[in-house]
């Protein structure tokens, strides 16, 4: 019988969330997507049983792989900007966790990546950070005037070219802890992927959180990635535009430093 590693929720809806979006990105391992960690049993309605994986430091081969997958992963697309997992529990509010993070339904979805990620990344966020109190006048008209130009199209770029002219499949969370390197090298696509948030959105966004908390070998990754599936020109300077999301997240949720580091990144591009 496989180990398993038991997930609490606090609240059912957040727990079949969870458990959808592993389903649906799961569904790109056949196009050779990253493979994606199992819910083995739901014992409870707060509680996913997940397949333990053993966790080790990444090879040089293991970290390729993983960068050709994940290029996979997010060509599997999705039906629209924001667009969460299908069986995303639908009643009430489109949000997710305790940041409630938003996503969209088909008929409110915004036309493009720019309008998607001013209005329900970065306004969103701002917004309730401004009401607890984070961020003063000055600072949140920075990130309004980056709100303005990403809604424009002034900042946007094309997707990886497997992605094509739509959004892509994204992970959400790909920060480095939830990027696991079994011990066993990981099969065809070096690692597994745990704890995500998917939805519809610019590949870009992904491999910017990749390095926002150091992710080992990044550098194959993402060369591996660009040779896979090729990455727009210029993407390095706009890796702190899409970290802009997770940057406001962590604002929400922790304050503290991440409230400077996310006006710095926001000062770049009003």
């Amino acid at each position: 019988m496989a180990e398993t590693h038991a997930k609490t929720f606090t609240d059912p809806d957040e727990a079949t969330a969870e458990a959808a979006g592993l389903e649906w990105l799961a569904e790109a391992e056949a196009d050779g997507g990253t493979r994606i960690a199992r819910v083995l049993d739901r014992p409870g309605p707060t509680v996913l049983d997940l397949e333990l994986i053993s966790d080790g430091s990444p090879t040089a081969a293991q970290a390729e792989r993983f960068g050709r997958s994940l290029a996979h992963t997010h060509a599997a697309g999705a039906p629209h900007w924001g667009a969460p997992s299908p069986g995303f529990p639908e009643h009430g509010e489109l949000r997710m966790g305790r940041s409630r993070t938003p996503f969209t339904t088909a008929e409110d979805a915004p036309g493009t990546w720019g309008e998607f990620f001013a209005e329900y990344r970065i306004r969103d966020f701002v917004r309730r950070i401004v009401d607890a109190g984070g961020f003063d006048r000055a600072e949140a008209a920075v990130f309004d005037r980056v709100a303005d130009r990403l809604a424009s199209g002034e900042l946007g770029s094309p997707q990886p070219a497997l992605v094509g002219d739509r959004p892509a499949r994204l992970h959400g969370d790909l920060w480095a802890g939830n990027v696991l390197w079994p011990t066993d090298d990981g099969g065809p696509t070096g690692a597994v992927l745990i704890d995500a948030t998917p939805h519809g959105g610019h590949a870009e966004t992904d491999l910017a959180l990749l390095s926002l908390f150091g992710l080992p070998r990044l550098e194959r990754v993402l060369a591996a990635y660009d040779a896979e599936s090729r990455i727009a020109a210029g993407w390095q300077d706009r890796v702190e535009l899409h970290q802009l999301a997770p940057l406001l997240l962590h604002v929400f949720l922790f304050g503290g430093s991440y409230t400077g580091a996310a006006l710095r990144a926001a000062k770049r591009y009003a």
